[in-house]
């Protein structure tokens, strides 16, 4: 206890438990327990990767501490530990792995990058597992610690934080700017967001403490601008005031309710010998020039105050507490209207924050939606708001995006951007898949906003439950009546301004192919997912081998659907080469083994395109899908692998181990050996030689051959001769008209011959004409002896023995189960498989998961293969190319529809295109009792006042995302729907049929059902580092820009229409009103109290702007950095992003309070309330991945005087200087003085008399208020 003193006795206790290591909260980096080093020594390799993989497993919890591995060298040690065969790299013995090596998870200023993704980019272990690998391989010099946290207000999850915020922090001094210049650089720490405000306060003090050994009386300051040209490590207390600072007061709450955000800058003062550097009160300004800044819900004349009051439970009380004002503290500044400068509504810029582009372009697209902007302009909303809803957010998101469109929509402001902070706050809370700094699909976001949205402002307060109808079969009437009751129904749970404006219905129709069941339900939509008919092709070349040895092995190139697996290839093999495909086998083989069983579940897209794809046709089934079921009398299929004999073994004198690893070569094959050949070792190796014999051009001396026995009959062949002619059979008929056939003669064929005399004279004699010049025989054939005189064909007598030595393996399961050198697979003796099968009262001598090993000595892999690496007596090289006509169809047709190129109304027909269920989605027909392959289709019925269109550009495979980059040509104006809403089509033929309906009085067939674009999400670039941008229309003006993050540029509505765009927002053009029960209390709304609704007032840009709330002010805004933009590469897009506006002057610009201070009571759990820091503004980056960067956090830490001195006056040099040995770990509260417990160090601390000794008379020259603590 002696460490305690008489600061605030909670205080004391906290530090004093930490010290005993039962601290509650733990720290930002957790120790944990590390394994025995002897028992981690003394682990064989296979051990270790069990070890490792067993706690890497393990379920992380919060406030534990994990690591980071690279991914490559991840494979490298797991590979050189089991000896599994590494496609990336070589393998190595495990001495020669080194340390982690964590240099490509890091980005070119050194800090992680953005988009990782566990198990394709990096590894997560916990700290054990770290510092046994620095005991193994040694200290890491890219050590990357990350604490394991929670997020989300209801549903806590827990996950690794990757990419905590980095603070600045600097320390307060009294010198004159000029010299605090030339110290040395500010200090950047990284916080986690489940930190405490207490833990933050200690983190940025330690980090900026004159002296580590005192324990000196502190206060943190907040500041709401970041001065961009400040880089050393004191701050001058005459700029303070500039910053619009404000005391931090501890609390328990942590960081992510606090709104700390990655870049933030806190400003450390420490009590000097005469008390505080800064005194409070004199930063305000007089209250004569300034007025106090007005909550956005709270005021009596804020904008959403100005509408009648609502129910009790949904009333927003006054509180004390600003919601926006920072870390809960009182506002205590105050700002002049002269900040403010007229604005365009609508064409406000939103910052980005750090990859928060996803969600910057798709705030503009819903912000300017007429209809939605006016209902939350006009303030319906809240009136509508249900905090009651389980399924909500207690109204939370709703507030936030009603203050986000009314800063869009103001017509003055500071700036012309604004950095949605607080939105984002509020997002992360209730999803906190979007918190942090990741990337993320603006889709999802849609998506998750329009939900939440709906639930916070569903006007249904209780959901009855409802029984979904079911289809009972009829025509058009029929159908119409499911599909309204199937809407009624859904209106009694839900009904909204979301309902009324983006929702609509489709049909969806089941099929039977047995029965012809047929099955219909309506569901609603809230934005419409279009596949794009854009069949991206895996192209690869299959080395296909068939089981018959007279067939060729070639290659084919094929072309299939890249979202296929390896059932679809297998069929299309089986009608390529006409093949069972239940009888192909296909495997990878890489390294002259097999690599991977690619049986019906693998996708195709799961192959790279250097892989070897091996395609086996068996002479059974191959059992490479799940359908199949084993039988007891299935034949064994097995991996033949070739290797030398008997490798010399490997000792490792590490770790004093001996591996048989078989030194393989040439291309493993399969063999296929029935219940009867598995009960001979000479039958399983006939069986081998089969297989082997397509490989070799010595086939034939495979085998063993002899000649006829004397027995058996030799067949004499006459040689023909000059002198007798031969004889051949003639058919004769004879005068009985009865056939015979009889032996004549055959004599040669005459012909001419010029003969010269030897008188000179020529004439003309008659030869036999010679036979065919290959007929010719040689004149030494024309010798025969006893042997020749018989034609003797060889006879097959067996395969040929000693060959090789026929070895067997365990453990080979899927071909590729032993791929390790250290694996649980071993050498079987064939004398103990006859003993084990005599034991079990069988000969069978094989099991299922054995492999095959084909030992040769190095004479005979010569003769039979030829030399290594040369191979000249193999056909391992000799495929011949199989091109089938189909293949060549598909490739022209798909040029053809290239060329063509596609349109929305392509995507249209292929989301209405009729197709089958596969094997594992099936249906349960209820006629037929069973699950059904059935025939699935999809159908508009109803169309919403609002289209949302997602063009599905994404696709996920596993491991592999993919992105489809095809420009799809759609409508501006126009879009016609008329002919693709069933509803429409069956209103018009009951019309025609004189049939009036009342379900379908809502039909306005008087109008055409037509739609026009007025904004555009679009993405560029490709998974992971690619970038969000938007155009949209502000129906206030007509025109069109492009909002790429904070930059705003005008824009013509055909620059949309490129290659990038990924969701189209369409509002339906009618001659009435859209919105339906939502417009209808808007304009009740207007009726009622049309004095309170502003007047629009003229801009300088526009015909009109949105009514804003009079007096409305906002908080001096973060400096905004200037500089260019780098324009984007693709010139499909014709918007590339500009420059950056010229930054408003320091003076001019100011932030926005957006949600009300009231949230307290909305949530009355917290402590202090919400509060949100403001971060500074940059511009906006070329990649989402770089708003992540700040200059200021990877500065040149060199420029700063080495001589130079601190100017805290702390009598540094006193042994016992008076401030004690004390904790010290909370910051003080002016606001709340009765918040905490003082210290009598406070008031005591010094005397007139300079005494450092505590005295029992409080110092006259200390502020009362004052609730410092030591540390």
């Amino acid at each position: 206890m002696s460490s305690l003193t008489l600061t605030d006795p909670s205080q004391e206790i906290d530090s004093y438990m930490a010290e005993q290591g039962e601290a509650d909260i733990p720290p930002f980096i957790t120790p944990t327990p590390q394994p025995e080093t002897s028992s981690a020594q003394t682990m064989d390799p296979i051990e270790k990767v069990a070890f490792v993989e067993r706690e890497k497993a393990r379920k992380m919890e919060a406030g534990e501490t994990w690591y980071l591995v690279s991914k490559r060298w991840w494979k490298r040690w797991r590979s050189a530990c089991t000896g599994e065969i590494d496609k990336d790299g070589p393998s190595v013995a495990e001495q020669e792995v080194g340390p982690v090596d964590n240099s490509l998870l890091l980005d070119e200023a050194g800090g992680l990058k953005i988009s990782l993704t566990e198990g394709i980019d990096v590894e997560f272990v916990p700290e054990e597992i770290w510092n046994v690998f620095a005991t193994w391989y040694g200290t890491s010099p890219h050590p990357l610690a990350r604490r394991v946290t929670t997020r989300g207000l209801f549903a806590k999850t827990t996950y690794l934080e990757l990419h905590p915020p980095s603070i600045k922090v600097l320390r307060l001094a009294s010198d004159a700017p000029t010299n605090l210049a030339l110290g040395p650089p500010y200090p950047v720490i990284q916080v986690s967001i489940g930190d405490s405000v207490k833990d933050l306060c200690d983190k940025v003090a330690n980090a900026v403490k004159p002296n580590a050994t005192l324990h000196i009386p502190y206060r943190v300051w907040k500041v709401e601008h970041s001065p961009e040209d400040w880089r050393t490590l004191e701050f001058p207390t005459e700029k303070l005031k500039d910053l619009q600072p404000e005391i931090v007061e501890e609390s328990l709450m942590r960081l992510e309710d606090k709104g700390v955000e990655n870049g933030d800058l806190y400003i450390v003062e420490f009590k000097q010998s005469n008390g505080w550097l800064v005194d409070p009160d004199s930063l305000k300004k007089p209250l004569l020039a300034i007025e106090a800044p007005q909550p956005v819900f709270d005021s009596n004349n804020s904008f959403f105050n100005r509408f009648p009051a609502v129910a009790p439970s949904t009333s927003l009380t006054k509180t004390t507490t600003d919601f926006f004002s920072g870390f809960g503290s009182k506002a205590t500044a105050s700002f002049s209207k002269s900040y403010n400068k007229p604005l365009e509504p609508g064409k406000l810029g939103l910052g980005n924050m750090g990859n928060t582009c996803f969600m910057n372009s798709a705030l503009q697209c819903l912000a300017h939606t007429q209809e939605l902007s006016e209902y939350f302009l006009s303030g319906v909303f809240v009136s509508e708001l249900n905090r009651d809803n389980p399924l909500g957010m207690r109204g939370a998101i709703a507030e936030a995006f009603g203050s986000l469109l009314e800063r869009i929509w103001a017509t003055s402001g500071p700036s012309t951007s604004y950095s949605p902070r607080e939105f984002k706050q509020q997002l992360a809370r209730f999803a906190p898949q979007f918190s942090g700094y990741q990337q993320h699909d603006s889709q999802e976001l849609v998506a998750f906003l329009l939900d939440g949205l709906h639930e916070d402002l569903n006007r249904v307060l209780k959901k009855p439950y409802v029984e979904k109808p079911d289809w009972e079969g009829g025509g058009d009437e029929e159908l119409v009546k499911l599909a309204k009751q199937s809407w009624d129904g859904y209106m009694m749970r839900n009904d909204s301004v979301i309902v009324d404006l983006f929702q609509g219905q489709y049909q969806s129709t089941l099929v039977c192919p047995e029965c012809s069941k047929v099955s219909i339900t309506f569901d609603p939509f809230m934005y419409l997912t279009l596949p794009l008919p854009v069949n991206k092709k895996w192209k690869h070349t299959i080395y296909y081998v068939p089981w018959d040895s007279d067939r060729p092995h070639v290659t084919v190139p094929v072309e299939v659907h890249r979202d296929a697996t390896f059932k679809e290839l297998r069929i299309l093999l089986g009608r390529y080469m006409d093949a069972v495909p239940e009888n192909l086998i296909t495997m990878e083989i890489f390294q002259h083994r097999f690599y991977k069983t690619l049986d019906d579940s693998v996708p195709l897209a799961d192959v790279n395109d250097n892989d070897t794809v091996v395609c086996f046709e068996l002479p059974c089934n191959a059992r490479q899908g799940r359908m199949h079921k084993k039988g007891p009398d299935d034949p064994f299929i097995l991996p033949v692998f070739l290797c030398d004999t008997k490798p010399p073994a490997i000792t490792r004198p590490a770790y004093g181990m001996t591996r048989n690893q078989p030194a393989y070569f040439g291309y493993p094959t399969v063999v296929v050996v029935d219940r009867q050949q598995a009960t001979s070792v000479e039958s399983i190796y006939e069986a081998v030689i089969h297989r082997l014999e397509r490989w070799t051009r010595n086939a034939s001396d495979l085998y063993v051959w002899e000649a006829p026995s004397e027995e058996e009959t030799i067949t004499e062949i006459p040689a023909p001769t000059s002198t007798y002619p031969t004889m051949e059979s003639v058919t004769e008929i004879t005068p009985d008209g009865d056939v015979r056939e009889v032996q004549e003669p055959s004599y040669p064929t005459m012909e001419s011959v010029t003969e010269i005399t030897p008188d000179g004279d020529d004439r003309e004699v008659q030869e036999p004409a010679p036979a065919e010049e290959e007929d010719i025989p040689d004149d030494k054939e024309m010798v025969l002896d006893a042997d020749d005189a018989a034609r003797i064909d060889p006879r097959l007598v067996g395969p040929k023995p000693d060959i090789f030595d026929l070895r067997l393996q365990t453990n080979y399961k899927e071909f590729a189960g032993s791929y390790s050198s250290y694996s649980q697979s071993k050498w079987e003796q064939w004398d103990n498989r006859k003993f084990e099968a005599k034991k079990k009262g069988t000969e069978v001598l094989l099991q299922h998961n054995d492999a095959i090993f084909c030992e040769f000595d190095e004479n005979m892999k010569a003769y039979f293969f030829g030399e290594t690496r040369i191979y000249e007596q193999s056909n391992w090289e000799d495929w011949g190319e199989f091109i089938h006509p189909e293949y060549e169809e598909a490739k022209k047709a798909g040029a053809a529809k290239h060329k063509k190129g596609l349109t929305l109304e392509d995507c249209l027909e292929e989301f209405v295109r009729e197709e089958q269920l596969g094997e594992e989605d099936l249906w349960y027909c209820p006629q037929c009792k069973k699950h059904q392959q059935a025939t699935k289709k999809f159908d508009l019925w109803k169309a919403p006042d609002i289209l949302v269109v997602h063009l599905k550009r994404f696709s996920n495979n596993r491991i592999l995302r993919d992105k489809i980059d095809s420009f799809v040509d759609f409508p501006i104006e126009d879009f016609d729907l008329g002919d693709k809403v069933g509803e429409r089509a069956v209103a018009k033929r009951l019309l025609e049929q004189g049939i009036e309906m009342e379900e379908l009085k809502t039909v306005q067939l008087d109008e055409p059902l037509v739609y026009d674009l007025f904004a555009v999400d679009e993405h560029m670039g490709g998974l992971g580092g690619g970038h969000y941008r938007a155009y949209s229309s502000n129906h206030l003006t007509g025109k069109w820009y492009h909002f790429d993050d904070a930059y705003v540029t005008p824009a013509q509505p055909r620059d949309a229409v490129n290659a990038n765009a990924y969701l189209l927002f369409y509002r339906r053009r009618s001659n009435h009103p859209l919105g339906g029960k939502t417009h209808e209390k808007v304009e009740e709304h207007k009726a009622k109290e049309p004095e309170d609704v502003p007047e629009l007032e003229a801009a300088d840009a526009g015909d009109g702007h949105l009514p804003t709330p009079p007096d409305e002010h906002y908080n001096k805004a973060r400096s905004i950095v200037g500089g260019t933009l780098q324009q984007w590469g693709d010139t499909r897009s014709h918007m590339p992003s500009p420059p950056a506006d010229d930054p408003p002057d320091f003076e001019e610009a100011q932030s926005d309070p957006l949600v009300s201070d009231s949230y307290d009571n909305i949530f009355p759990y917290t402590h202090d309330g919400y509060a949100f820091s403001d971060h500074f503004r940059k511009s906006s980056p070329t990649s989402s991945n770089e708003a992540e960067v700040d200059p200021d956090l990877d500065r040149d830490h060199d420029m700063w005087d080495p001589n130079y001195t601190t100017s805290l006056n702390l009598d540094l040099d006193n042994d016992d200087n008076g401030w004690g040995a004390g904790s010290a770990q909370d910051s003080p509260s002016f606001s709340e003085p009765s918040a905490s417990v003082g210290s009598p160090l406070e008031d005591d601390l010094y005397d007139d008399n300079d005494d450092d000794r505590v005295g029992d008379v409080p110092d006259e020259n200390l502020d009362e208020k004052d609730e410092s603590k030591t540390t």
